[in-house]
């Protein structure tokens, strides 16, 4: 792939929208457990964040069924936090309110983090990058390992009143999105070969790409989804949106896309196109339109 064809390096992720049966509660779950304020409510859509970047947008649907354990999809949306003392916090409010919820936790060697499960049954991670200074690559690829992190200690050593007692909540924003896909070529050959993400890593299933260095801002996995065709219309993942710096890198994949014939829709401030698995993506710029 030519340099010109990767996504600029200050690209990153936006808000993940997820389609709820039951909106209440799974926005209870993002406030009083992940520690996100509501940005904005209408009746069905409910936006949450941390200070003033979305987060998460919940689209109530109660007409949709719950898609299936192996279908393409979302495997997690990864809630970034800018110090661990605020981590830390968000973990305690999830262990306290939402103990079942808690499904693992990780030193990543580039993160620490933990993983957990909404209402819905959408997956949640938590987590805090170590400085980059710290990370190590190897050849373009970034070390990173599944090592066991104690939760009952991470929060002994970096839970802090201010944090807990910080209502409003410090910055915090979208890190990454982790997809179920049905097959790594596939994902590769969209995320990298022709969106322009840059591959960062692979484990055995799974396949971490990103822009600009980071670990990974996007990964794919077939653990549950080896095979999985497109998707139908089903509660769960929405949207997943990428952010890029002006509107020349907005139109550079707007004519990348097109140049390998994806059909896509442009009004004005987003261009959107589906994945193989019919996962939307929406890209955008600031000041597009």
């Amino acid at each position: 792939m030519q340099t010109q064809d990767l996504l600029a390096a200050d690209t990153g992720m936006g808000a993940v929208t997820l389609r709820v049966a039951d909106l209440d509660r799974t926005a209870a779950f993002y406030t009083d457990g992940v520690r996100l304020s509501v940005l904005a409510s209408t009746p069905g859509r409910v936006v949450l964040g941390r200070g003033a970047v979305p987060i998460v947008v919940l689209e109530h649907a109660p007409e949709l069924r719950h898609a299936g354990a192996h279908e393409a999809g979302l495997f997690h949306t990864a809630v970034l936090f800018d110090t661990r003392a605020d981590l830390a916090a968000a973990l305690y409010s999830v262990a306290t309110r939402y103990p079942q919820s808690f499904t693992g936790s990780a030193d990543h060697l580039v993160s620490n983090a933990f993983y957990c499960t909404d209402p819905e049954g959408n997956g949640v991670e938590l987590y805090w990058d170590r400085d980059r200074s710290e990370w190590s690559w190897t050849h373009g690829t970034v070390e990173m390992a599944t090592i066991f992190l104690d939760p009952n200690a991470f929060l002994r050593e970096h839970l802090t009143e201010a944090a807990l007692d910080d209502a409003a909540g410090r910055p915090g924003r979208v890190g990454h999105v982790h997809l179920s896909v049905g097959d790594l070529p596939s994902a590769k050959a969209f995320y990298v070969d022709q969106l322009g993400f840059a591959t960062t890593a692979g484990w055995g299933e799974a396949l971490f790409v990103s822009a600009g260095g980071y670990h990974h801002h996007m990964a794919m996995n077939t653990w549950n989804s080896r095979g999985a065709g497109r998707r139908q219309l089903a509660l769960g993942l929405g949207l997943v949106r990428i952010e890029v710096p002006g509107a020349d890198d907005l139109g550079a994949i707007t004519e990348r896309m097109r140049d390998h014939g994806l059909q896509l829709a442009d009004d004005g401030r987003t261009v959107a196109f589906e994945d193989p698995w019919a996962n939307r993506i929406e890209v955008t710029a600031p000041g597009r339109g």
